[in-house]
């Protein structure tokens, strides 16, 4: 193995993780994730040996998630939804309130229209300022905060909906 090769293995080890969480925020689903991860490091892969012309390896990287989310979310045949798979259910037990928490904000961003969806991902979840965000999408500094304005109403607005209460594990009365 030569040494671009070690040096490429270590970044995918040290930074897998993270890509695939930022992943399932951008689109709901694990296999999914594991799907926009695996395109986004072939990708990075394919650059690795010119890779000290890029500024940010984590920036390039997460710029080509995203761009590779919203190429995906563009395709008529992912507007398909599939009723034959049922939800996981949890392990029985109490659920704590942080899980319900951040069930239900996982659900609010399912819901947000994908630019939105990766304006707020990227913004609060990988931190970046406007600027940076505008450059991952390719669109305007204005666009992202109109982006992140009406999505951060939209996931009020939802916080403030009265929710269904259900005493069984996945909502079934």
């Amino acid at each position: 193995m030569e040494d671009w090769e070690r040096d490429f293995a270590a970044y995918v080890e040290g930074r897998r993780i993270a890509l695939r969480g930022t992943a399932y925020l951008l689109c709901g689903d694990w296999h999914s994730a594991d799907d926009l991860t695996q395109t986004a490091l072939t990708r990075l892969y394919l650059v690795w040996r010119r890779i000290d012309r890029i500024r940010s390896i984590d920036a390039y990287v997460r710029q080509v998630l995203v761009r590779a989310y919203l190429d995906e979310r563009r395709r008529p045949w992912r507007r398909e939804r599939s009723a034959a798979n049922p939800p996981d259910a949890p392990a029985a037990g109490d659920l704590s309130a942080g899980v319900d928490d951040r069930l239900s904000l996982e659900a609010m961003l399912r819901r947000l229209p994908p630019r939105q969806r990766a304006v707020l991902v990227l913004r609060y979840w990988c931190d970046l300022d406007v600027r940076a965000t505008a450059e991952v999408l390719g669109i305007s500094e204005g666009t992202v905060k109109s982006a992140s304005a009406r999505g951060l109403a939209a996931v009020r607005e939802a916080l403030q909906a009265p929710q269904p209460q259900s005493n069984q594990i996945g909502g079934e009365q």
